[in-house]
C-alpha cells in the first residue's frame, strides 16, 4: 500500500489476515513464536529485526477486542500508557493525550474507568492510545465486529476522517465489506495465506470467483453485476446504495 492510503484486508476465516497484521507490528515473531519465513518491511524497518517498542512508534495497532489493550484505572491514564513506557517527558505526554482525546471526541471520558464504557467508547479509547504515539500507520483488526450497525458506521467514519485530516495510512481487516469498501483505496483478498486478488474495491468485489474464496460481495455490488450481465447496467460498479439509486434513476426514469 502507498503512504496515505486506506487499504482493506479481507478473506475467509483462516486465510491469514490476523497473522499478517501481527507480523506487521512485530508481535510475530517477538511475542508469538513459531516457524517464520519471509520478511515484513514497514517504512524501511524489518519487523522481525526491530524491537516492538520501536515499531510502536510508527504503527498504531487496534486489536479486535479493545479490552485486550485497555487496562488502566482511567481513560486518561490508558491513553498515556504507551508514552509513559517510552519515557516521553510529562509536558509532551499531557499535550499528546489532550490532542488525542479531543480528536476522538472523548474529552468527557477522561476521568472515567474503561470498565464503565460502551464497546464503541472503548474502541475510541484504544484508537486514542494508538494515535498518542504519533504513528504513521494505523492497523485495525476487525474494528466493527463487536459493534451495532450505528456504532460501526461511526467508527468507519472516524477512520475516514483520521485518514483525510491527518494523512494517516490505514490498514484494516474487516468482514463487513459494505461498510469499509466505499472508503478504501485498495482492497486485498487473502486465501490460504496468499494474495488472491488486490486492487480498487469495486473491481475486486465484482470479480468472478469471489464465492470460491469464501466471500460474498455486498448486495449492491451483486445487483449491479447481474444487471450488467443482463445488459441493463451501462455504468461502472458503485459501492453504495445511494450511488446505485442515483444511477438507476437516470436509467429508468
Amino acid at each position: 500500500m502507498k503512504r496515505g492510503e486506506i487499504a482493506v484486508l479481507a478473506g475467509a476465516s483462516g486465510s491469514g489476515k490476523t497473522t499478517l497484521l501481527r507480523s506487521i507490528n512485530g508481535l510475530i515473531p517477538h511475542i508469538y513464536p513459531g516457524e517464520y519465513t519471509g520478511r515484513v518491511v514497514v517504512d524501511g524497518l524489518v519487523a522481525q529485526e526491530t524491537p516492538t517498542y520501536e515499531l510502536a512508534k510508527k504503527i498504531g495497532f487496534l486489536f479486535q477486542n479493545p479490552e485486550n489493550q485497555i487496562f488502566m484505572f482511567t481513560v486518561e491514564r490508558d491513553v498515556a500508557f504507551g508514552l509513559e513506557n517510552l519515557g516521553v517527558p510529562r509536558p509532551e505526554i499531557v499535550r499528546r493525550v489532550d490532542e488525542s482525546l479531543k480528536l476522538l471526541g472523548i474529552e468527557g471520558l477522561r476521568n472515567r474507568s474503561p470498565s464503565e464504557l460502551s464497546d464503541g467508547q472503548k474502541q475510541r479509547v484504544a484508537i486514542a492510545g494508538a494515535l498518542a504515539m504519533g504513528p504513521e500507520l494505523l492497523v485495525l483488526d476487525e474494528p466493527t465486529s463487536l459493534l451495532d450497525p450505528r456504532t460501526a458506521d461511526g467508527v468507519v467514519a472516524l477512520v475516514e476522517r483520521l485518514n483525510s485530516e491527518l494523512g494517516l495510512s490505514v490498514l484494516l481487516v474487516e468482514h463487513r465489506l459494505e461498510l469499509v469498501a466505499p472508503i478504501a483505496d485498495q482492497l486485498v483478498i487473502l486465501s490460504g495465506g496468499k494474495v488472491w486478488k488486490s486492487g480498487p474495491p469495486a473491481e475486486v468485489l465484482s470479480s468472478e470467483g469471489l464465492h470460491e474464496v469464501g466471500l460474498s460481495p455486498p448486495t449492491v455490488v451483486e445487483v449491479q453485476r447481474r444487471l450488467r450481465e443482463a445488459g441493463k447496467w451501462p455504468h461502472g460498479i458503485g459501492l453504495t446504495v445511494d450511488a446505485f439509486c442515483s444511477e438507476a434513476k437516470e436509467i429508468w426514469r
